[in-house]
């Protein structure tokens, strides 16, 4: 098929290639001539496992191209609509601008029968308020088919998906034919775009447009919740001298609950987490249902104070004062393998300490880049070994594999005092403290405080 693909940031390149990668012809279009210019070339203008290479094969195979130019969308038979949808400024709520101005360019392009379907994370609502700007071309469908990409693994993510959802005008209902049970309109649209994948045996949900709307924000809504809910009770092992690591797990064997994100830690940040589950309390909030609203509330405290928290340990760690203290901090980037740093939590620790007189360091496998020029107090090092030098106290804020992977003895030779706090609860413990290091914790035993404050 033709597929055009508008937007072509995280989700809208990632998008675009692998379409491409099943053998559709794409074109990707963005307002961004740099981007445009990067993705092109066959480079991520992002750190993202695997995409330079899904990129490097459409451009090969000349399946896929990129433009600034609306007008190379002519000829598709089905448009993509991969536009950011940013918190506002102003609220909570989702800012909507970018995806209908988005809308409205691509509107003069659309041949007759030609699909519109959105992919952004956006409000319950949102497909009504696009269907008004398509009105004026009755002979276009609008579909909704939301994305679950994880940052980190969204190639993957994409080419075997856990599920796809297709929201639809009327639903599953009128979705196929009565007769036949043949699929009509976006569905069967959809249905050919993602052909390899339904042969795959992926499951296909269709819904109607609220639920497809709904569907992101709810996942990532429990999700936080899930992530939430262990922070909190990380708080409660450390007033009772309990082992969140240790409670977790055990959890975790339960099979109503399982393990997956209950590990205690620094919480999330990111440029979707934090947005959608605000959009969903302002959501919640118009719609009339507190109970939502309230909840999302509380995810969103608890998961903010784990920053409150991690530096009050390090502060705790230095003998309560960090004013002069050199400070290193292992990860910049909001979680391992990107170089994200929209909401980071590890940078906004970082910051905090350096607020509070600490001479801090930070080091990033692959974010020192980005950061570096957005937080003028902290001094970034890309090698981890020069990062560690004369250290006072080291944070792992960002649980990259090489940071779970360090050698405790050869880290401790670089180092001022051995002492780190694992705000992530990756390394393991035993072996640190058997090179002498003072390990702690977010929820895990306080161990000797005063002898670190000492060293």
């Amino acid at each position: 098929m033709k597929i055009s693909v508008i937007g072509c940031g995280y989700l809208g390149a990632v998008h675009a290639a692998t379409l491409a990668s099943m053998g559709h012809t794409v074109v990707g279009i963005d307002v961004d001539p740099g981007k445009v210019e990067h993705l092109a070339q066959g480079m991520a203008p992002f750190h993202e496992p695997g995409l330079d290479e899904l990129l490097q094969d459409g451009r090969g195979t000349g399946r896929l191209r990129f433009s600034t130019d609306p007008a190379d969308a002519r000829g598709s038979q089905v448009h993509f609509l991969c536009v950011g949808t940013p918190q506002d400024k102003a609220s909570d709520a989702a800012d909507l601008t970018f995806l209908v101005s988005a809308t409205r360019a691509l509107l003069p392009h659309l041949a007759a029968g030609a699909v519109v379907v959105g992919k952004s994370t956006v409000p319950v609502g949102t497909v009504g308020m696009l269907g008004g700007v398509l009105a004026a071309r009755p002979d276009v469908l609008l579909g909704w088919n939301p994305e679950f990409l994880r940052q980190g693994t969204a190639v993957k993510d994409s080419l075997v998906p856990d599920r796809l959802v297709y929201g639809v005008d009327g639903g599953r209902a009128a979705a196929f034919n009565p007769a036949t049970g043949a699929p009509l309109g976006v569905t069967a649209a959809l249905d050919a775009v993602y052909e390899p994948l339904l042969a795959a045996g992926i499951p296909r949900l269709v819904c109607n447009f609220a639920t497809a709307e709904l569907i992101k924000s709810a996942a990532n809504a429990y999700l936080a919740t899930k992530v939430s809910f262990i922070n909190a009770v990380a708080g409660l092992c450390d007033a009772a001298g309990a082992d969140v690591t240790e409670l977790g797990e055990a959890m975790g064997l339960d099979p109503r609950i399982g393990s997956r994100y209950l590990h205690a830690g620094l919480g999330f940040g990111g440029g979707c987490l934090p947005k959608d589950i605000r959009s969903f309390r302002a959501q919640a909030a118009a719609l009339g249902v507190p109970a939502v609203e309230e909840w999302m509330r509380v995810v969103d405290s608890v998961n903010l104070g784990q920053r409150d928290r991690t530096v009050g340990l390090a502060a705790e760690l230095c003998g309560g004062v960090l004013a002069g203290r050199s400070v290193t901090v292992l990860g910049a980037s909001f979680k391992p393998d990107t170089d994200d740093i929209r909401d980071s939590p590890a940078l906004d620790v970082a910051d905090r300490l350096a607020a509070a007189g600490a001479h801090v360091t930070v080091t990033d496998p692959k974010a020192v880049n980005q950061a570096w020029r957005r937080y003028p107090r902290l001094r970034f090092e890309a090698s981890t070994p020069r990062a560690l030098k004369d250290a006072e106290l080291v944070l792992l804020l960002t649980e990259w594999d090489e940071y779970r992977q360090l050698n405790p003895g050869i880290a401790g030779a670089l180092v001022r005092r051995r002492v780190v706090l694992d705000a992530r609860n990756v390394l393991d413990a035993a072996s640190w403290q058997e090179e002498g290091w003072l390990v702690r914790g977010l929820g895990t035993p306080a161990g000797d405080l005063a002898g670190a404050a000492a060293r």
